[in-house]
């Protein structure tokens, strides 16, 4: 019978010579964006980096990014300054619960730069920065979630950190805040920093810290891209060359068989224009390129009507209406199976195949023929008269 693995401990002390209580290739192995861990005694010699007086002067630096959170704790409210900060804005605040944050220190003063020596194992283009905090007594952010690894070092006095390893754990966000704050928070792990401690964090994982007395905490930030961004600087990228001749052809065209309509011809000329995103998935290709082209060189947005009407009332007016499409709105669709995908100036509404070629073949259009079509039809008409894309008129066709 073979032994169960044990898990990886969740607490180490740190020594001279290995301050993360391992080598970094076991630390990479076993814990770097997989699992937290506390080092004890990890980094003891850098508390006496930076005081507070001057971490505060360099928040009233017109261009360091720094901010102060306050946390109003009978209420539970917390409130968001941003910096630059006046001396008078120190004097004011209150004596316990509150916090000063100070991004990029690193790039400011040498002393807290040498701390990431202490992290070469690591690509130094991984690394974004040292953010310095300086918390009262009961001071901290709340309960958050980073997207990205972070070392949380405890530089003078103590705080107080609770974290969550319950993967399932829930990161909804609370709707009374300024500051990205959980609504539920579980920690199944608490733990008291002492100067030198030092905490790791892998991404997504909920934690909060509390000062315990007057504390300063080092968080070595690490630069994580979201795809998004990094999707959107490589099209940047990647165009910047092409120029304007470059554009989308259709040398093949043939006649219409339904105005409006973006046939899989059309979708896959599209994806000849761009070769480079050959390997997306075509349906996802083509819902952005129908999203794409009906705002394409829009120079007028839609303006809502004032007082939305429900799919009841418009269901009333229909029979006895006609309706015109506003002329700055771009309407085209194309098959999703049975029904359609409508796109009207970017947005996309899943409709019944029928309205999306009435919608899109004709600039003043029958309600009772829309009326006609049903309950679904009716509740994508009333999102496009209420988006101000479809102006009902009271004379009915003839």
């Amino acid at each position: 019978m073979t032994q169960r693995a044990r898990a990886p401990a969740i607490e180490v002390t740190g020594t001279s010579k290995l301050p993360l209580g391992m080598s970094p290739a076991h630390f990479l192995r076993d814990y770097w964006q997989k699992r937290p861990l506390l080092i004890r005694h990890a980094f003891p010699h850098f508390h006496k980096a930076i005081t507070a007086e001057d971490l505060a002067g360099l928040a009233c630096e017109e261009a360091a990014l720094s901010r102060i959170v306050l946390h109003e704790a009978k209420r539970d409210r917390w409130k968001l300054r941003n910096g630059p900060f006046a001396e008078k804005d120190f004097a004011k605040l209150p004596k316990s619960h509150w916090t000063l944050l100070v991004q990029d220190v690193d790039k400011w003063d040498m002393d807290v730069a040498a701390l990431l020596d202490e992290f070469a194992f690591i690509p130094s283009w991984r690394i974004d920065d040292v953010m310095i905090s300086y918390a009262s007594d009961g001071g901290g952010v709340g309960a958050h979630v980073d997207q990205y690894d972070v070392f949380l070092v405890q530089g003078l006095g103590q705080r107080r950190w609770r974290i969550s390893a319950d993967p399932q754990a829930p990161t909804g966000f609370r709707d009374d805040a300024e500051l990205k704050l959980l609504r539920e928070f579980a920690p199944t792990h608490e733990w008291l920093l002492d100067s030198g401690d030092a905490l790791y964090l892998p991404p997504g994982v909920p934690h909060d810290g509390t000062a315990i007395g007057a504390c300063m905490t080092f968080s070595v930030g690490m630069r994580a891209p979201a795809q998004a961004e990094l999707l959107l600087d490589l099209a940047e990228f990647l165009a910047e060359p092409l120029g304007e001749k470059l554009r989308y052809v259709d040398a093949d065209l043939r006649p219409a068989r339904d105005e409006g309509e973006i046939d899989p011809a059309a979708v896959e000329r599209a994806q000849r224009a761009l070769p480079q995103f050959a390997h997306v998935d075509k349906s996802t290709f083509a819902d952005w390129f129908g999203r794409f082209i009906t705002r394409y060189r829009a120079t007028h947005d839609a303006a809502p009507i004032a007082r939305p009407l429900t799919p009841a009332q418009v269901a009333a007016k229909l029979p006895r209406a006609r309706l015109v499409r506003n002329p700055w709105s771009r309407f085209a669709w194309r098959r999703n199976r049975r029904d359609a995908a409508l796109y009207v100036a970017g947005e996309f509404h899943a409709c019944p195949l029928a309205l999306a070629r009435v919608v899109c073949a004709q600039r003043w259009i029958d309600g009772a023929a829309l009326a006609r079509m049903g309950a679904r039809a009716c509740a994508v008409t009333t999102a496009l008269i209420n988006a101000g894309h479809l102006q009902l008129t009271a004379a009915r066709l003839r």
